[in-house]
């Protein structure tokens, strides 16, 4: 069995080409990548060696994004968020997690979501540094590498490892207050809790089973869509801090596995 069972050849020569597209892109930035120090100094230093990496990632995969869906519009700015205008648009993150490729750490992963009138289609998600590729295609489940990814069982939130993470930087003092007042919730709730980034990579391992909850206040879209999808075609819930059903134009997520997604949302939702 395998996410192209039940699919159709048009959507299963989409997804190949995105996955080519993708995994190129991922190539392209391990031969970037190093361990080694990263030599950066200042605030320019760090956004010139984002911007050569966003680069590079960009060269590899649009191009071949735009090719397999004609017609398919560029959501170009990747710190936006918000409901995208009517069609069908590619909403990528050429480098999800790239101050942490800058920086020589391993947390970093290239993703491309196909978005139809603001519902999440399919998305492929790489990870150069391990060779995994993630993949999810509305109605025909969550992957990694030919396995089928499930949410985990877990039944209480005291058992639960539970992560949150900033959207962007410069985030409002609004939200700074929410999230330091989630994180002290949470820490009390949950069993252990992890701040990170990238938001992605958070919600690949909800997906996959490893961790059972991620939440965020605030949302960029190029950072949840892929790891939504996942979340939800591997049986987890995707929903806002109230309960409601997550869209492109909910202020922030919960993403968990079901059996900890309402006591999760009790805790999130008291938070003012």
């Amino acid at each position: 069995m395998s996410i192209t069972d039940g699919l159709s050849p048009a959507d299963s020569a989409l997804l190949a080409a995105t996955t080519l597209a993708v995994q190129a892109a991922g190539a392209q930035l391990k031969s970037r990548f190093s361990l080694g120090a990263p030599g950066l100094k200042t605030l320019a230093d760090v956004v010139h060696a984002i911007d050569a990496n966003d680069a590079a990632a960009l060269t590899a995969m649009r191009a071949p994004l735009l090719a397999a869906r004609p017609g398919a519009l560029w959501a170009d700015d990747e710190l936006a968020g918000g409901e995208l205008p009517p069609g069908e648009w590619w909403v990528t993150d050429p480098v999800e997690g790239n101050i942490n490729h800058i920086h020589g750490m391993a947390d970093w992963c290239v993703t491309a979501t196909l978005v139809r009138d603001n519902q999440l289609v399919l998305t492929v998600v790489d990870v150069p540094l391990t060779g995994e590729t993630y993949l999810a295609m509305r109605g025909h489940g969550a992957w990694c590498n030919g396995v089928r990814l499930r949410a985990s069982g877990k039944t209480t939130l005291n058992a639960a490892l539970v992560a949150t993470g900033q959207a962007a930087p410069g985030e409002s003092s609004e939200t700074q207050r929410r999230l330091v007042k989630s994180i002290a919730a949470m820490l009390k709730a949950g069993l252990v809790l992890r701040a990170a980034v990238p938001s992605t990579w958070q919600l690949m391992h909800v997906a996959a089973g490893r961790m059972d909850v991620f939440w965020q206040f605030s949302q960029v879209r190029s950072g949840l869509v892929a790891g939504a999808l996942l979340v939800e075609e591997a049986g987890g819930v995707v929903s806002d801090a109230r309960g409601r059903p997550w869209t492109l134009g909910s202020d922030n997520l919960v993403a968990a596995a079901p059996g900890v997604h309402a006591a999760s949302v009790d805790v999130l939702r008291s938070i003012p």
